[in-house]
């Protein structure tokens, strides 16, 4: 019997775990995109023997099952969004904020990139970076922090 390829194999049944429940339930109820050391903090003082490893565990297992999406920062540190519809970000390169972004795929994107390099995309996510309205009308908006590397 052929194997089948890692992406189309069969997820593995996993137990529901009151922790994972909680953090997804934490996540699809807040617009931030937090970090895991952000989810741990916000849910200790309700499950105080809740590790970060547990976090990031339970966060590894919802990323996989689709439940929530992990999100790209300009920063070091993943992000997470409990909003999996389809949308895209906006990253503030000075206070690391990232919104939600509601505007369709500029048309014909989808096209050009099989044309031009024959690859087809299952789904699109842009990110844009800049400075958000607060960051902007702030008097220093001139000075724009650059990640870390």
């Amino acid at each position: 019997m052929k194997a089948s390829p890692p992406d189309l194999a069969p997820s593995p049944r996993r137990h529901r775990s009151r922790q994972r429940e909680r953090i997804l339930e934490w996540l699809c109820s807040t617009d931030r995109h937090p970090t895991a050391a952000q989810i741990h903090e916000a849910l200790l003082p309700e499950m105080p023997a809740l590790s970060l490893g547990t976090v990031y565990r339970n966060l590894e297992i919802l990323v996989a099952e689709g439940s929530v999406d992990e999100v790209s920062s300009f920063q070091d540190a993943a992000r997470y969004d409990g909003n999996v519809s389809p949308h895209h970000h906006f990253n503030c390169e000075r206070c690391g904020q990232i919104l939600d972004v509601e505007i369709p795929v500029p048309r014909g994107l989808a096209k050009r990139l099989v044309g031009s390099h024959g690859l087809r995309a299952r789904r699109v996510r842009i990110s844009f970076f800049g400075l958000c309205a607060a960051c902007e009308a702030a008097p220093d908006a001139s000075t724009i922090s650059q990640p870390s590397t």
